[in-house]
């Protein structure tokens, strides 16, 4: 999943806002789960980032007064 700007947030709707959030954390745990099992990983700073995103997800639904 590529970078999320805030811009782009806003102008979803609140189910694809959820769905993104979902997705986002399904795939934080997946790397969670590979950095458990000691895989190697080419892009080491892609935990910290989608973090950020779901931070940024979050930031919007809050915004919008949508429940978590």
């Amino acid at each position: 999943m590529a970078h999320l700007k805030p811009r782009e947030l806003r102008q979803q709707e609140p189910d694809k806002l959820r769905q993104t959030l979902f997705d986002l954390r399904a795939e934080l745990s997946k790397l969670a789960g590979n950095k458990e099992r000691g895989l190697v990983q080419k892009d080491v700073g892609k935990v910290r980032r989608v973090r950020r995103d779901i931070a940024r997800v979050l930031t919007i639904m809050r915004e919008k007064g949508l429940a978590e």
